[in-house]
């Protein structure tokens, strides 16, 4: 700063003309850029964005103008990701940071290190354009809403742990209908709030399906828009719309409105009131309880009485037991009459078959049927010396059979030399012109046989014979 100033009184007392010493292009953009961040080291500007981009590398640049001069901004990746809102083209904003220079192309910008709307009318604007859009995806649609549970085992309550809120739902549950409570503690506002709402929301979805809450409230206690604008959070909304589990948005008093209350599956108007909403009335399910009771046994009781009605009036239309038994009564006694008659009868029938067949039991009886019997068998019986005249005659003519059956032996004369000329069939030819009208010839000898082809190649067959069949042998008598 001195040396610039130095320089600049040494310019102001040269007399135009003079040779005092030239500043490279570097050396006046450096002082320049110094005189300016120390000028300039920490400033409030408030102006429209305009040309906002983010660039791959995760840093943000913007112009912030009004209606007659533009400055550009810079928000380095870091300061970008703990923003409380996205920045948008046409947002009215307050940007606190500090001017630079950027040499490279003789321009001055301002280095944002945070960055809020400017007053409740831009924040409104922000608020019906995220509204407009998510509503364009689908995000609150009456057909994503589903049912809550009407008695849930357990709840999950995404709120701040140290508020009001937190004690006002326990109070009205355990008031109404104990139940099992588990408590993710959030921020509810400023920076980080809104990453910590949703990682909230996800993480109960995320629990082990034993352990999930069946319901969750998403709460927080009244405030100005800044202070609920963590609920209008894009990712909060959509963690919400995602949920896994039905969720109640008990954001703010019940003029109060935010995103989630749209995204959740129902909105109450405050935090107690989303406790009502999430269980019944213990007292009033029990006294439910006890009237449906009531009304069963007076049910019961009724059916009761008019069948018992209806069973005695029939019954008094059905006969005596007398006059039903009566008759049958009477058959019982004449048919004991007869069946004793009957066993009389038959026990003195029994008795004189007994006598009959007794007397053809005596000794002398049995006696002579005996003798009978053996005489009969002594007939049956064949003399030894007859059956074996038998058996010799039989074999005399077994052994006459045996030597004619030698002398008719085909195969007999082949032992003395000869032999025996077969088809190929296995019929015996006798004569030249049957042995020529065959293909082939076997000649059997003695020890074997010889295949053989006609020298005057096969002839007409002659009509072939039948073969006679052999005589069965006749059985032997023995009579």
């Amino acid at each position: 700063m001195m040396e610039g100033t130095r320089s600049g009184g040494l310019l102001a007392q040269m007399p135009p003309g003079d040779n005092a010493p030239p500043l490279s292009v570097s050396e006046i953009s450096g002082q320049l850029k110094r005189m300016v961040e120390d000028r300039f080291s920490h400033v409030r500007i408030r102006g429209e964005i305009s040309g906002f981009k983010r660039a791959a590398s995760g840093h943000c640049y913007l112009a912030l103008k009004d209606d007659k001069a533009v400055i550009d901004g810079i928000i380095w990746k870091g300061t970008a990701q703990r923003l409380p809102f996205r920045p948008e083209d046409g947002l009215d904003v307050i940007a606190t940071g500090k001017l630079t220079t950027f040499p490279g192309r003789s321009k001055y910008q301002i280095t944002i290190e945070s960055l809020e709307l400017a007053g409740e009318g831009a924040l409104m604007q922000l608020f019906e354009k995220l509204k407009a859009r998510l509503a364009g995806e689908g995000l609150f649609d009456p057909e994503r809403k589903r049912a809550l549970p009407f008695l849930p085992r357990t709840i999950g309550v995404v709120t701040s742990p140290t508020g009001s809120v937190i004690r006002d739902i326990l109070h009205r549950l355990a008031d109404r209908f104990p139940s099992h409570v588990l408590v993710w503690p959030v921020l509810v506002q400023g920076e980080g709030a809104a990453g910590q709402v949703a990682a909230a929301v996800r993480g109960f979805g995320a629990m082990p399906l034993a352990e999930r809450p069946d319901l969750l409230i998403v709460a927080r206690g009244g405030g100005s828009i800044e202070d609920l604008w963590a609920f209008n959070e894009e990712p909060v909304v959509r963690a919400i719309a995602e949920s896994v589990i039905p969720v109640i948005s008990a954001v703010g008093h019940e003029t109060d409105t935010t995103l989630a209350d749209f995204a959740a599956d129902r909105r109450a108007p405050t935090p107690t009131a989303a406790a009502e909403m999430a269980v019944p009335v213990r007292a009033d399910l029990l006294a439910g309880l006890g009237e449906l009771g009531l009304r069963a046994t007076r049910a019961i009781n009724r059916t009761q009485a008019l069948a018992r009605e209806r069973l005695e009036a029939r019954a008094q239309r059905l006969p005596r037991l007398t006059d039903l038994l009566s008759p049958q009564q009477q058959r019982a006694d004449d048919l004991g009459e007869r069946l004793r008659a009957a066993l009389g009868l038959r026990l003195a029938d029994a008795r004189g078959t007994l006598a009959r067949a007794s007397g053809a039991l005596r000794p002398a009886v049995l006696d002579a049927r005996a003798g009978l019997a053996r005489e009969r068998l002594a007939r049956l019986t064949l003399d030894p010396a007859v059956l074996e005249r038998i058996t010799g005659r039989a074999a005399e003519r077994l052994a006459g059979l045996e030597r004619v059956l030698a002398q008719l032996d085909p195969d007999a004369p082949l032992q003395r030399g000869y032999a025996r000329v077969t088809a190929a069939d296995g019929r015996t030819l006798i004569d030249k012109a049957a042995a020529a009208g065959e293909p082939s010839l076997k000649l059997h000898f003695r020890d074997g046989v010889l295949d053989v082809v006609p020298a005057d190649g096969p002839a007409t067959p002659p009509t072939a014979k039948p073969k006679p069949k052999p005589a069965e042998p006749r059985q032997p008598s023995f009579l």
